[in-house]
């Protein structure tokens, strides 16, 4: 008889009844009490009144018993920690039993027990049974150091579990190895401040290499996935490991394909590209990715969203398997349009006659919505190659002549963007378009047949009976429809005024009277006032050239390309989002390809000097990666009691402009180079007229972080300034577009150093077209902590009454500097002993034209602050601490030989990530 019967009872006094059997003496009782209760608890019942009785059955030799007792624990341990503490002796004694199942089972779910007082009990049964005989004990105790840190990261630090899971990377059984790294996975991506001890060497990846062929399938996709998160040392290696997981390229399992295709792919950003072993490593990647698409249509669709991101990276892999991406008849939607989208990617000029022909064929047939699919395929691929875009015209106008209606308008749409790619090309098909103007009832058809009208009304005889037309109906029509008719009718104005005079006057009197649109308003009044004060102008603006619209529209922005390759063969890839776009509660760090080795140093372990990184701003993917954080951002500007509140806390005097001359600056330093009496005068200045010397504080020049192309007519400049330790942003708004803006509001994105705002943004409201505001945006540290790749990178969101924009841009870290940076001389000295000597990296600053004394307050303006400075045969040398604002402290020794340009600087510090914006922060300030 089957276990069904214990979900089937609804006796009443059910808990007095089992309460008495789980007290029974005879063992085949107890069980099916204890059945009894999992079973009510697994339908919903409350049956934590028995937790006690439960408890008392532990003490059993029956495997089975104990496995549900087990079960049960786990389950209402949280709501009775006090009783749940009696069950503590039965588990550190399981954890000594003689049969291995019963050892892995008690420390388990000793992990799965989430209460303080049990997790205290769990270090000693833990840390033998990481060191137990048996193998399926120790991969059981693997994976539970992961979730005893899940429930005290320090506990797991301090008890030394860590070096503990690491040396279980080199266990002899291969299931311990992969459990080990999938543990060891888990803390890296949960925890923020990770053990450096945890991260990957060639050692380790060695010894993952060697347990990959004898593993498990899910410990294969556990160590592959741990590979590629490493970065080579050179080039050499980066081959050798290539070498070694090709092989599972032609495993069975899809999961395991897809995760040696991700090691492999971020390799090759390490190897030569030109290079014959990068070739051969394109050729093997090709058949393994088209076997995937004979699995089912799942499993498809997950292989084809990974191989869309692999063809934006590498075309060349997949560029000879077009026939494999041809739609069959029996595919999910899903598969053909996702099919269909790869097809285009891989068109080019020797495919595109066999392509199109494919594409004719899926226009035919009875999915409506794979039908426009296709339709706009076509039409992209005019756009692609322009070689065949006469051919791609003649088949949409063959489409057109069917006469079936949603074919017609998405011919008619994608032809709209040929004129644009192609102008004063294929204008003698406008007849065909304008006999099919009656059968148009989807918004962007009539849209797009409305602007090839107003754009090419000279060529038009009918032109304004044709607009005259759609106006009939102008406060039915979409608003897409409206804006364009409006446009379309101005711009026949322009080539026609003579008989279209009293058209133009209707619609711009639809647009600006009778209508509530205000977009549709704004265009309208912008319309009237240029045609009513300088139609020259006017003819400029409405009738100027536009730009030729891009091959490709939809590829995804580089940056986010290069992280989603690194999340291959995960819910990233499918997607096509970055991973803290849609996980939340975790310290998901963004990932990015190797660029070169000296990119790939920042976050290595390695004692080797890191070279500045250049500083380029990144773009921010898009609005879908950056939305669970932008969630919570206050779109709606102060309220005028908080604008009242923020003017009231407002300081009397008003800072020092960033570009202002610093008059007594230079004159302080020449004035006491002298010795190092004047230095230790100044220190003391410092100390008490802190605010004033705060004007020498260097502030970078602005940049342009948000072009007015990006922007919408917004342009942002900024920098960053540190003055009353205070941290600001510098922003200046510039309003190039030909509408006010108004409703600025501002938000970052979590970074590595929490910077947040500390006000709301304070800027004029409105600001007029071609004016210019500027303000100081107040920071503090006390925002959310997420490592960026570089680590200076801070991604900011404006948002004005148009939309809301994205940008990043760097942040020069001595902004971060802070005033407690000093040190004693005695901490100083105990400090750089105490840091090993691997931490300390040497760099030169070149064309530096100071002596000590100028350099010394040059640094001590930007909270470097100099301990003591002594003379070694003829060379200065300045011994220098700084704090940032996050508790790093940062040990500094600076050797200045008189008479020359170049200076030597040399590093210590616990945390080897910062030092190259540390190395650039001295430069620039000596540079400044």
């Amino acid at each position: 008889m089957t276990d069904s019967k214990y979900f089937t009872t609804t006796k009443k006094g059910e808990i007095f009844e089992l309460k008495a059997e789980l007290n029974s003496d005879k063992k085949e009782k107890k069980k099916e009490a204890v059945k009894k209760v999992i079973a009510s608890m697994t339908v919903g019942k409350d049956v934590s009144a028995l937790f006690a009785d439960v408890v008392n059955c532990m003490q059993t030799d029956n495997l089975e018993l104990k496995k549900l007792v087990y079960l049960y624990l786990m389950n209402y341990a949280k709501t009775q920690p006090d009783v749940a503490i009696i069950s503590v002796n039965t588990f550190v004694r399981d954890c000594e039993d003689p049969n291995p199942l019963i050892r892995a089972l008690a420390v388990r779910t000793m992990g799965c027990i989430r209460v303080d007082k049990i997790t205290e009990y769990l270090c000693e049964p833990l840390r033998k049974c990481l060191k137990d005989e048996d193998p399926y004990v120790r991969k059981t105790a693997a994976v539970c150091v992961a979730k005893l840190h899940d429930i005290n990261a320090q506990l797991v630090e301090d008890q030394g579990f860590l070096d503990a899971l690491k040396d279980l990377l080199s266990d002899s059984n291969p299931m311990v190895v992969a459990n080990a790294v999938a543990a060891i996975s888990e803390i890296l991506e949960t925890s923020s401040n990770a053990q450096p001890s945890l991260e990957m060497n060639s050692g380790t990846i060695n010894k993952l290499l060697t347990a990959l062929n004898e593993c498990t399938e899910w410990g294969q996709v556990f160590i592959l996935d741990s590979i590629s998160n490493y970065i080579p040392k050179d080039e050499k290696e980066a081959q050798s490991i290539c070498e070694r997981v090709t092989p599972r390229l032609a495993h069975a399992n899809a999961a395991v394909v897809l995760s040696a295709v991700k090691v492999i792919m971020k390799y090759m950003e390490v190897l030569d590209i030109h290079s014959d072993y990068v070739t051969m490593l394109v050729k093997k990647l090709s058949p393994p990715l088209v076997t995937l698409l004979s699995a089912e249509p799942e499993i498809q669709y997950v292989a084809l969203r990974n191989i869309n991101l692999i063809v934006q990276k590498r075309s060349d892999i997949l560029k000879t398997e077009m026939k494999v991406f041809f739609v069959k008849y029996n595919d999910p939607i899903y598969v053909k349009l996702e099919k269909l989208d790869i097809m285009i990617r891989l068109t080019n000029q020797g495919n595109i006659a066999q392509v199109l022909a494919e594409l004719k064929e899926y226009a035919t047939e009875v999915d409506v919505d794979f039908v426009r699919k296709s339709v706009r395929a076509i039409g992209r691929c005019a756009i692609k190659v322009e070689q065949a875009a006469e051919r791609c015209v003649s088949t949409l106008l063959d489409l057109i002549q069917t006469k079936v209606n949603y074919v017609v308008q998405e011919a008619i749409v994608v032809i709209k963007d040929i004129f644009r790619k192609y102008p004063n090309k294929y204008e003698s098909i406008i007849a065909t378009l304008c006999e099919n103007l009656d059968t148009l009832d989807e918004p962007e058809a009539r849209a797009s047949m409305i602007w090839i009208i107003g754009e090419y009304a000279e060529r038009i005889d009918n032109a304004d009976e044709l607009l005259e037309s759609f106006l009939e109906g102008f406060q039915d029509e979409n608003t897409q429809v409206q804006l364009q008719l409006l446009t379309a009718i101005v711009k026949l104005f322009l080539k026609r005024p003579t008989d279209t005079q009293e058209l133009v006057q209707q619609v711009l009197s639809l647009a600006t009277q009778d209508s509530d649109n205000p977009d549709l308003r704004d265009r309208g009044y912008i319309y009237w006032r240029l045609l009513s004060t300088d139609p020259a102008a006017a003819k400029e603006v409405v009738l100027a050239d536009k730009p030729l619209i891009s091959e490709e529209t939809d590829l995804i922005e580089p940056t986010l390309l290069d992280e989603l390759i690194c999340h291959i063969a995960s819910l990233a890839s499918v997607y096509h989002k970055p991973p803290n776009a849609f996980v939340e509660g975790r310290g998901v760090t963004r990932r990015s390809l190797p660029r070169n080795q000296s990119d790939a140093a920042v976050g290595e372990t390695s004692s080797e000097p890191h070279p500045a990184p250049v500083q380029q701003p990144t773009v921010i993917p898009g609005v879908d990666s950056l939305i669970g954080d932008l969630l919570d951002m206050d779109l709606g500007g102060p309220t005028p009691y908080q604008q009242q509140q923020m003017l009231s806390q407002l300081p009397i005097s008003a800072p020092t402009p960033s570009g202002a001359v610093d008059l007594l600056g230079e004159g302080l330093d020449n004035l006491l180079g002298g010795g190092g009496g004047g230095m230790d005068a100044l220190g003391g200045l410092n100390d008490i007229f802190g605010i004033a010397t705060q004007s020498s504080f260097y502030v970078p020049p602005q940049e342009v972080w948000l072009t007015a192309v990006k922007g919408k007519g917004m342009e942002v400049t900024g920098t960053f300034a540190r003055r009353n330790k205070q941290i600001y942003m510098e922003l200046t708004f510039t309003n190039k577009a030909m509408q006010p803006m108004m409703g600025f509001a501002i938000q970052f994105n979590k970074n590595s150093f929490g910077l947040q705002p500390a006000t709301p943004l304070q800027l004029q409201s409105p600001l007029p077209p071609n004016q210019s505001a500027s303000t100081s945006l107040a920071l503090n540290t006390q925002g959310q902590i997420q490592k960026m790749e570089p680590l200076t990178n801070l991604q900011v969101a404006v948002k004005n009454n148009i939309s809301v924009f994205y940008f990043s841009c760097q942040i020069p870290l001595h902004i971060l500097f802070t005033e407690e940076g000093e040190m004693d001389k005695k901490d100083f000295l105990s400090s750089w002993k105490e840091i090993p000597s691997q931490n300390e990296v040497q760099s030169t600053i070149t064309n530096v034209q100071h002596n000590a004394d100028t350099v010394s307050q040059k640094l001590r303006n930007n909270n470097i602050f100099t301990i003591a400075k002594r003379n070694v045969e003829g060379q200065d040398m300045l011994y220098q601490s700084l704090s940032l604002t996050n508790g790093i402290r940062v040990l500094a020794e600076l050797k200045i030989q008189p008479g020359m340009s170049n200076f030597t600087l040399s590093l210590k510090s616990r945390v080897l990530d910062i030092y190259p914006f540390i190395q650039q922060a001295f430069d620039s300030i000596l540079h400044n």
